[in-house]
This record gives C-alpha cells, sequence and structure tokens, in this order.
C-alpha cells in the first residue's frame, strides 16, 4: 500500500474519533427508575467500512449498516466489551467498568443498522448486593442470555462467572456458576462467553474453550500459548444451531488494528474467516458478538470497546451471512 496513503489513512481515523468525542451527546443520568434503570445519554451516528482495501467479506457474506456511538467523557456509555441480544428488537451489553447497558436497535425499511435508542444502565453488583466500586471486581468481558433466559457476566482480574438472574427479573446477589479452573493471566481471562446446550460456552482470550454447566466445566480445547497476534474476544451461538461465531481480535496500535469473525465448531475448530476488517478501512477493538437468525440468513453484529479512550470509538456493525 502507498505510504502516504497509509498515513493518510491513520490520520483520518485518529481525527474521526476525536470528533466523535467532541460531537453533541448527553451526559449520563444516575437517577434510577423503578426498575432499577437509569436513562443513558448519548447519540449515534452511522457509519460505513471505510477506505478500500480494509474490509474483507467472505462469498455470502452482507455488510447490513453500522453506527458508532458517541457519549460524553463521563458516560458510563464506553468500554462495551460484549452484547447480546434479547429478541424483541432490543439488546444488552456489558462494560469492563462494571455496568449492564440496554437498549433498542433502529433499523431502515431494508433491515439495516441506522441507530441506537432507549439506552440505559444499570450497574452490576457484588454477591452482598452492594454495587460494584473497584475495577477490580468491575472487569467484565463477556455476556450470555442461557436458554432459561439467565444473565451470565464473565469477570476477569477476579476471575469468575455470575448469574444475574433473568433479565426481566435481574437479582441484586447474583451467584456464582461454574467456570474453567485455568490459570488465566490477570488481564487475557474469559472473555468469550455464550450460550451452549444445557449451559454456557467460555473461551479465554490466551486460548482454551470449556463447555460448562450448573455441574461443572469440561475441556474442550486445551490452552496454548497463541502462535500469532489474533485472539478471542467473543462467542455467540449460532441461532440456526450447529456451532458458534466467534469475534477475533489483532491488537498492536496504531499500524495493525484487525478484526475478524470465523464459525467454530462443537469440537473448538475455527473455520474460514467470514469477516476481516483492518486499516485503511474501518477497524477498532472489537470484543462483543451477537446474532439472530433473519428468513434463512444469520444476522450478526460486533461491537467494539473504546477503552474510554478518545482516539478509539465504540462501533456496532451488522453483517448478514447466509
Amino acid at each position: 500500500m502507498n505510504r502516504r496513503l497509509y498515513v493518510a489513512a491513520l490520520i483520518s481515523l485518529a481525527l474521526a474519533a476525536c470528533a466523535g468525542a467532541a460531537a453533541t451527546s448527553h451526559p449520563w443520568t444516575p437517577e434510577a427508575t423503578a426498575d432499577g434503570w437509569s436513562p443513558a445519554g448519548g447519540s449515534t451516528r452511522q457509519v460505513d467500512l471505510g477506505w478500500p482495501g480494509g474490509a474483507r467479506l467472505a462469498k455470502g457474506v452482507r455488510y447490513a449498516g453500522g453506527v458508532q456511538l458517541v457519549a460524553a467523557p463521563a458516560s458510563t456509555l464506553h468500554g462495551l466489551s460484549d452484547l447480546k441480544l434479547t429478541g424483541d428488537g432490543g439488546f444488552v451489553a456489558v462494560s469492563d467498568s462494571g455496568d449492564l447497558v440496554r437498549g433498542r436497535l433502529e433499523l431502515d425499511a431494508d433491515g439495516r443498522l441506522t441507530g441506537l435508542h432507549d439506552l440505559r444502565v444499570r450497574r452490576l453488583t457484588l454477591t452482598d448486593g452492594a454495587p460494584i466500586t473497584e475495577k477490580r471486581m468491575g472487569d467484565a468481558e463477556g455476556l450470555a442470555l442461557t436458554d432459561d433466559g439467565e444473565v451470565l457476566v464473565s469477570f476477569e482480574r477476579e476471575h469468575r462467572i455470575w448469574s444475574y438472574g433473568r433479565l426481566d427479573a435481574l437479582r441484586a446477589r447474583p451467584q456464582a456458576q461454574p467456570h474453567p479452573a485455568a490459570d488465566f493471566p490477570l488481564n487475557e481471562g474469559m472473555e468469550a462467553l455464550a450460550s451452549a446446550p444445557g449451559g454456557w460456552r467460555v473461551g479465554g482470550e490466551g486460548g482454551g474453550v470449556w463447555d460448562c454447566s450448573p455441574q461443572g466445566c469440561r475441556v474442550v480445547t486445551r490452552p496454548s500459548p497463541p502462535a500469532d497476534s489474533w485472539r478471542l474476544t467473543g462467542l455467540e451461538r449460532d441461532p440456526r444451531g450447529g456451532g458458534w461465531f466467534a469475534v477475533e481480535r489483532s491488537w498492536r496500535p496504531p499500524f495493525d488494528v484487525r478484526a475478524r469473525v470465523r464459525r467454530m465448531d462443537a469440537d473448538g475448530t475455527l473455520g474460514p474467516v467470514l469477516v476481516e476488517l483492518k486499516l485503511p478501512g474501518l477497524t477498532d477493538n472489537f470484543e462483543g458478538i451477537a446474532a439472530e437468525a433473519r428468513g434463512d440468513n444469520v444476522r450478526l453484529y460486533i461491537l467494539s470497546d473504546d477503552n474510554a479512550n478518545p482516539a478509539q470509538k465504540t462501533l456496532l456493525l451488522a453483517f448478514d451471512v447466509q
């Protein structure tokens, strides 16, 4: 690639990120409503896949729109690390500072993602019912909605999986759930979490996949040091059955920032790349993934974690997979 073009792309991305942080938005309003959720300000703007040469989509995959979520610096709408769909046009996300976020997807007449609205936030709690106040306890990275409707959250630093009950009746005192008995690094824990038959599937950022249930966990693939820069950061069960979708990240900014989506089989084997995002196109720190069936296709949504860094973006992008 032409060096001038590459540098120009980097500058353009950085300026766009800074401009986004300064765009009109509304700070978080902390007064909770009767259901325990607080209105969260913010705005969205539509995005495309950026400069040619960035995005690579496999045959049968179509970009279905995307948005950047813009929020004030002090807003809790930063650091979103995973999301799942609620089946009614809504979604729930989790942040690595210890919050749950709910909202609704805006789609145009063609079904393309054009915005987000009705954003609300709720603080996660400790097992004694007190709100989480320390990063050490609030570094939530993975989110799953089980077949029974339970909200499961995986945390790193203090590695654990907690159940907060059903989304429409969240419990103040979460219950600990089985998680892999692995020696996870401090900041490379259970990034990937998704529902599975009879339980949930867990993926470690540094390797390893496990299937868990209330009775315990079994190893699907053993942890091993990754041979390259790619790390597993999100999982979602295929709504048509037959496996999962995985989002992976290669994060070596400012010159190598990539994300990709692949299928994962029951035995943990990863398939060909369905979506790859890289410079000079639109890309960021993608960590979350959600899916729903749409006719004969699957709609995927992938979410980036901006790390509350004004040089990064919170992006939600949609892709249709045949």
